[in-house]
C-alpha cells in the first residue's frame, strides 16, 4: 500500500458580518465531502477556515449597532459556528483573520515582498465620503463598470463581465454608506508589483491547477496585462496596520488568504504531529488545494499565487471553483422565500438530505447548480429512503426474527457482491475528481441492484413457505452486506447516517478499505428507523420561515416601485375611500420605446402607447431592466389619469404597474392575453 497523502484543504473564508445562506453552505458542503472521502481512504487530510474579519464593512456595522468590532466578529463566529456544525461541516481548525497568527503573517510576507523589491508606493487620487469624514474602500462605492457599461457594480471589480479596475475608473460613483457623490483626495497608497509575476502566472495556471474553463477566463486577464494590486487603506479602517506606516492597513483581500496559512498555523501549535513549514514552505512535497466560488478568482489565481512566490513560500497545488446556487431555476429571493439561511433550513429539515442534493448535482466544473425544491423532495425520498435505507429496513427484521440477528455465513448472488467491487474504483476516482454526481450516481444504479435482487427473491414470501428459512437467511444477510457496501460509498457525504447505520451493524467506523469484506457470523444489533421520508408540508414551512424572517430584518421587501423611480416608503400606512380607488384609470399600455435616462440611477423613460394618445413615463426600474430595448413591444399597464409630475429629466404622465422587492427582483404587471393598448381595465 502506498504512503498515505498529506493534504491541506481550505475553503474561502466566511464574511464576518452576516449569517450563512444556503449558497454559501455549497462550498463548506462540497469541500467537507471531498475531505471526508480522502479521510476515509487513510490520507491524512486537514480542513482550516476562518472568518474574514476584517475591512470597513465591519467596523460600520459594529459602529452601527454600538458594539466594538472584536465583539461583533466574536458573535459572528459562534454563530458560523454552530451552523457549520450542524451541517456536519467538520473543520479541523476554525479561526479568525483577526488573530496574533494571521497579523505575524501578514507582517512577514509583505515584508518579503517590500525587501525584494515587489512594492511600490505612489499618491492616489481616492474617493472620500464627505458625509462620513472618511475614505472609502473599493467596496463601498457604486457605479457603472467602465469595462461593460454594468449598472450598480462594485468599486474594485465587476460581478458581470469579471473585470477589475481602480475605483475612479468607476461611471457616476455613488457612496454606499450615505449615498453622497464622493470627492476626490490624494492620499500615498501601497502597491504590490503584480505584473513582475507575469510569466510565472501564465506557466502556473496552465499547470493544471485550475478547471480548463478557468484557466481560459485567467488568460484573458493575463492577456489584457496585470495591473499593479493596491494593498494599503487609509485608517479608519478595521485591520492590521501596515508595518512602519502608520494610519496605513493592508486591504483586507491581502491578509484574508494569509488567513488560511493563519488557521493551519494555529492548528500546528496544538498539534505536534503537524510542521507548519512541510505544507508552506517553498518546495513542499504536500499537497494544498482551496475551494472557492467563481465570483473570487482573480484574487486566488492572480494575486495570491503572486504573492506566494514573491515571498518565498509554496503555491497551491490546486483550485477548485465552483458555480452559484439557484433555487427554483432563479436567484435566490426573500420574497419567494428561497433566501435561506442555513439556521432556518436546520430548524426544518436534518442537513443530510440537502448534503445529498447537492452531492447528487455537483460536478467538477463551475456551471450553477439549481436547488429545485420539488425534486429535492422527491430525489431524497426515492434515493435515500427509498432504495438505500429501505434494503436495511427489508432485511433486518428476518435475520432478527428467524435467527437471533446473526447474519449467517453465505453470498448468494456472488457476481452481485462482484459488481459491487468492482465499482468502488470508479466511485473513488469520481469522489477524488470532485465529480459527486457520478459518484452518486454508480452508488444508486448499485442500490437499484440490490433492490432488484430482493425484490427478485422476496424472502417475504420465502419466509411463509416449509424449508426455505435457509435461503432466507441467505437472501437477507446479502442484503444486509450490500447496505453495508452502500453505506460505505456514501460515508463522506452521510456522516450521520454511516455512525447510525454502524451501531445498527455491530462494527468499528467503516473505512473506505472495508469494501472489500463480509461480514459472516455476524451479530446485529435491533435495527430502528435511519431515515424518515420529507414531508412536502416541512420544506413549505421553511419557505414560510424565511419570508417571516425577511419581515423582521428587511421591511421595505416587496413594496411596488412608484412612477418617479422611488420605492413606495409605506404602501399601508393610508387609507382611501373606494370611490376614490375607483377613480383610477388603469389602462393597458403598449411600451413603444425604452431607454436609460442620462443622469439617473434607476430611471427609465417609457414611451407608452394607450390607444388614443402616446404617453411619457419614468419608471424606477432601471436595475431590473438593465437592456431597455427588450421591453419594447411589450403591454404593461399604466395609471392614466395621475397628475403628471414635473421633474428635472422631463414630464412624466403617469405611472407603470410594478411589483417586487426591488434591485433586479421588479417585475412589470402584464395584462391578459387578447388584450389591446387603450383598453381600460376594471
Amino acid at each position: 500500500m502506498s504512503e498515505p497523502r498529506k493534504i491541506l484543504v481550505t475553503s474561502a473564508l466566511p464574511y464576518a458580518n452576516g449569517s450563512i445562506h444556503l449558497g454559501h453552505m455549497l462550498e463548506y458542503i462540497q469541500t467537507d465531502m471531498w475531505v471526508r472521502f480522502q479521510k476515509h481512504r487513510g490520507n491524512q487530510c486537514i480542513y482550516v477556515c476562518a472568518d474574514d474579519a476584517h475591512g470597513s464593512a465591519i467596523m460600520l456595522r459594529a459602529e452601527k449597532e454600538g458594539i466594538t468590532p472584536e465583539q461583533l466578529i466574536a458573535n459572528v463566529k459562534a454563530e458560523h459556528s454552530a451552523d457549520f456544525a450542524d451541517f456536519l461541516v467538520e473543520f479541523d481548525n476554525f479561526h479568525s483573520t483577526h488573530s496574533d497568527e494571521n497579523r505575524e503573517l501578514s507582517s512577514m510576507i509583505y515584508k518579503r515582498l517590500r525587501d525584494a523589491g515587489h512594492i511600490a508606493t505612489r499618491s492616489v487620487t481616492q474617493y472620500f465620503d464627505p458625509e462620513k469624514k472618511m475614505f472609502l474602500a473599493d467596496r463601498f462605492i457604486k457605479g457603472t463598470c467602465p469595462k461593460c457599461a454594468a449598472e450598480d457594480q462594485y468599486g474594485d471589480n465587476c460581478e458581470k463581465c469579471g473585470a477589475t479596475y481602480a475605483p475612479t475608473d468607476l461611471k457616476d460613483p455613488k457612496s454606499a454608506i450615505s449615498g453622497a457623490t464622493p470627492v476626490l483626495k490624494d492620499s500615498k497608497h501601497f502597491f504590490f508589483d503584480l505584473p513582475a509575476f507575469d510569466a510565472m502566472l501564465k506557466s502556473w495556471t496552465r499547470s493544471g491547477t485550475l478547471q480548463d474553463a478557468v484557466a481560459n477566463k485567467i488568460a484573458e486577464w493575463l492577456d489584457s496585462g496585470l495591473q499593479q494590486w493596491d494593498i494599503s487603506r487609509d485608517a479608519p479602517y478595521f485591520g492590521f496596520e501596515i508595518p512602519d506606516e502608520p494610519g496605513k492597513y493592508f486591504y483586507v483581500w491581502l491578509d484574508a488568504p494569509i488567513g488560511y496559512m493563519a488557521s493551519f498555523k494555529n492548528l500546528c501549535a496544538r498539534r505536534p504531529d503537524l510542521d507548519f513549514d512541510a505544507y508552506w514552505g517553498k518546495g513542499a512535497t504536500t499537497e494544498l488545494y482551496h475551494f472557492i466560488g467563481k465570483d473570487i478568482v482573480n484574487f486566488h489565481a492572480l494575486f495570491w499565487p503572486a504573492m506566494l512566490e514573491g515571498a518565498e513560500l509554496r503555491t497551491p497545488t490546486g483550485i477548485n471553483v465552483h458555480g452559484y446556487l439557484t433555487v427554483n431555476g432563479q436567484k435566490m429571493s426573500k420574497s419567494r422565500g428561497t433566501f435561506i439561511k442555513a439556521r432556518t433550513y436546520l430548524d426544518h429539515l436534518p442537513p443530510e438530505y440537502l448534503r445529498y442534493y447537492y452531492a447528487s448535482k455537483l460536478g467538477r466544473g463551475v456551471d450553477d447548480l439549481d436547488l429545485n425544491l420539488e425534486d429535492f423532495v422527491q430525489k431524497v425520498n426515492s434515493d435515500l429512503i427509498g432504495k438505500v435505507v429501505n434494503i436495511a429496513s427489508r432485511c433486518a427484521g428476518f435475520i432478527h426474527k428467524g435467527n437471533a440477528g446473526v447474519m449467517v455465513e453465505a453470498n448468494a448472488a456472488p457476481e452481485l457482491t462482484d459488481a459491487f467491487l468492482t465499482a468502488a474504483p470508479s466511485i473513488a476516482d469520481a469522489y477524488e475528481a470532485r465529480d459527486f454526481a457520478r459518484a452518486m450516481r454508480e452508488t444508486m444504479a448499485l442500490a437499484d441492484r440490490a433492490n432488484a435482487y430482493i425484490a427478485e427473491k422476496a424472502p417475504w414470501a420465502l419466509a411463509k413457505q416449509e424449508g426455505r428459512q435457509d435461503e432466507v437467511q441467505a437472501v437477507c444477510a446479502l442484503g444486509i452486506n450490500l447496505f453495508r457496501q452502500l453505506v460505505i460509498f456514501l460515508k463522506p457525504v452521510l456522516p450521520n447516517l454511516a455512525a447510525d447505520a454502524e451501531k445498527f451493524l455491530n462494527v468499528e467506523p467503516l473505512t473506505w478499505e472495508d469494501h472489500k469484506t463480509l461480514l459472516a457470523n455476524h451479530q446485529l444489533n435491533p435495527f430502528s428507523a435511519l431515515m424518515t421520508r420529507i414531508d412536502p408540508v416541512k420544506v413549505e414551512a421553511m419557505a414560510t420561515a424565511s419570508k417571516e424572517d425577511l419581515t423582521a430584518t428587511d421591511s421595505s421587501a416587496d413594496t411596488a416601485p412608484a412612477g418617479n423611480g422611488e420605492l413606495a416608503k409605506d404602501p399601508l400606512s393610508a387609507e382611501i375611500d373606494f370611490d376614490a380607488f375607483a377613480a383610477i384609470d388603469l389602462r393597458v399600455a403598449l411600451i413603444l420605446k425604452a431607454e436609460h435616462v442620462e443622469g439617473a440611477d434607476k430611471l427609465l423613460r417609457l414611451t407608452l402607447d394607450i390607444g388614443d394618445e402616446q404617453r411619457n413615463v419614468f419608471s424606477g426600474i432601471k436595475s431590473a431592466y438593465p437592456n431597455p430595448s427588450e421591453l419594447e413591444g411589450r403591454l404593461t399597464m399604466m395609471i392614466a389619469n395621475l397628475k403628471p409630475r414635473k421633474m428635472r429629466f422631463g414630464i412624466s404622465q403617469g405611472m407603470v404597474m410594478a411589483a417586487g422587492p426591488g434591485g433586479e427582483e421588479i417585475y412589470l404587471l402584464s395584462p391578459d392575453s387578447g388584450a389591446r393598448p387603450g383598453q381600460r381595465i376594471k
